[in-house]
């Protein structure tokens, strides 16, 4: 019997099922990726947005390390993020949880003085209800008396009594929740203010750079959950440096504050229009495609250059005309903040180098 060595026999595998199995892969991989995105808005949410916990440098470190899982780094790169910034994100974690029982300690304080206030009441209402009880004992007095003429005198005095004591407590007990009242009205106004005055551009009125950051980063994140398109208007007064150089700074911010009344008077009530710096405003649009987006552009566009506007309050003074250039860009599935600012911008740019006074959508 021969016995024959050599290489043993090999199978080429099937290609309809090679392309089966990258295809699960895949969908396997961009599922994780969409879990991830999840858990990084789900992560962000959770956190609360306060100042002394430093949370926003928090939301960057998050912002960052989900850009990277979006990015095409090596994936020992992102895991060397991913351990570093590990710390960071427990670090945080911690902090939240010891500033909660801080304020639930503050929480019980206040709750003790409260009651120790109702109890102050109580000792008011009391001292209310002893004086009653005491002016009943005087009528019970006056009913044993044997002058009909006496005890209809001490009864009208009793009863006068009594209805001035009636009314002092009902003084005494309104001027304190005047007071409390005002005091909840002045602390209200003074949020209203405070977070107005965080989140608006002190000119025009409209939402500052701040806000527009903090909104459209709102809207990526729940584009992770629930797929809403929207869209982006990147706008840029043209010649505007030419206007201020002729007609000077004043005249330029009133210019910048009538194109921003302009654009109110033709958005929606869910829009959201922000100043993002000079003569630039951005616009964005919830709900709209890319051709809805660009269709208001061109009306914005239209409207801008159909207006005039005086150079000061003379009746002599010039009349003056602005045009602006708009880019128009949509949300795509893996966008940022970052890149879809990045693309609209881009479109702002070609709009401005082809002639200005238009739109340039994506």
């Amino acid at each position: 019997m021969m016995i024959r060595f050599g290489k043993p026999s090999t199978i080429d595998p099937d290609p309809a099922e090679l392309n089966r199995t990258i295809d699960a892969a895949r969908k396997r991989m961009d599922l994780f990726l969409d879990s991830i995105q999840i858990l990084f808005f789900c992560l962000r949410e959770y956190t609360l947005d306060i100042t002394e916990i430093d949370a926003e440098t928090f939301k960057q470190v998050l912002q960052r390390l989900q850009a990277r899982f979006q990015s095409e780094e090596k994936t020992r790169a992102i895991a060397t993020h991913l351990e570093r910034d590990k710390t960071k994100i427990l670090d945080h974690i911690q902090r939240q949880k010891t500033y909660l029982a801080e304020r639930e300690t503050e929480f019980r304080e206040i709750i003790d003085l409260m009651t120790a206030a109702m109890t102050g009441l109580d000792d008011g209402n009391r001292d209310f209800y002893t004086s009653i009880r005491s002016q009943g004992e005087r009528f019970d007095a006056i009913t044993r008396l044997d002058d009909i003429k006496r005890i209809k005198n001490e009864m009208l005095r009793e009863v006068d009594k009594l209805r001035e004591m009636v009314r002092q407590k009902e003084n005494q007990d309104q001027k304190a929740l005047e007071a409390l009242s005002s005091q909840v009205e002045v602390l209200k106004q003074e949020l209203s203010r405070a977070r107005h005055s965080a989140n608006t551009d002190a000119l025009t009125g409209v939402n500052n750079r701040k806000a527009l950051d903090h909104y459209l980063a709102g809207l990526v994140d729940r584009n992770c959950v629930s797929r809403t398109p929207f869209s982006l208007l990147m706008m840029d007064l043209d010649d505007f440096k030419q206007l201020n150089d002729t007609y000077g700074h004043t005249v330029g911010d009133r210019m910048l504050l009538a194109f921003a009344e302009k654009c109110k008077s033709v958005i929606r009530k869910d829009d959201f229009l922000g100043r993002y710096g000079g003569e630039e405003f951005t616009l964005v649009l919830p709900g709209a495609s890319l051709r809805h987006a660009t269709k208001k552009a061109k009306q914005l566009c239209q409207t801008i250059a159909a207006g005039r506007y005086a150079a000061d309050d003379t009746p002599s003074t010039d009349v003056l005309s602005v045009t602006v250039s708009i880019g128009v860009g949509c949300y795509r599935k893996g966008d940022t903040v970052t890149s879809l600012i990045d693309r609209t911008d881009q479109c702002l740019y070609e709009a401005k180098t082809n002639g200005k006074n238009r739109v340039v959508s994506e």
